[in-house]
């Protein structure tokens, strides 16, 4: 990735995370942010709380979990780039759908599954 394409990257992280902040404090919701976009792009086959169902398994065997394994080996800012190019041919990108900000709201949301 070109240098200033990283810095582009950085910078539209950095402003998504202090736009989600302002909505998060000014949200009268019960809901966080990143819930809806997870609920509408994500839960059919990463399953409501991070865990995939057994069909989804079945289709995708090395579907992931979010658990603490699982956010051990991966940063905030590594999710949003999962969630914008796609993993490999099983996980399609998501640029096109979630914008940077909502990216940045899912990845947040889904570090607060893990269970032990």
């Amino acid at each position: 990735m070109k240098k200033h394409a990283v810095i582009a990257t950085i910078s539209s992280l950095a402003v998504g995370i202090v736009f989600i902040g302002r909505i998060a404090t000014a949200s009268t919701q019960a809901d966080p942010p990143g819930k809806a976009p997870y609920e509408e792009n994500c839960r059919k086959c990463h399953g409501v709380r991070g865990i995939a169902p057994k069909t989804m398994k079945a289709k995708f065997p090395k579907i992931a979990t979010f658990d603490e394994e699982f956010f051990d080996k991966r940063s905030p800012d590594s999710l949003v780039v999962i969630l914008t190019k796609g993993k490999n041919q099983d996980m399609k990108s998501f640029k096109d759908k979630l914008s940077t900000a909502q990216m940045v709201a899912v990845a947040a949301y889904i570090r607060t599954f893990p269970t032990k």
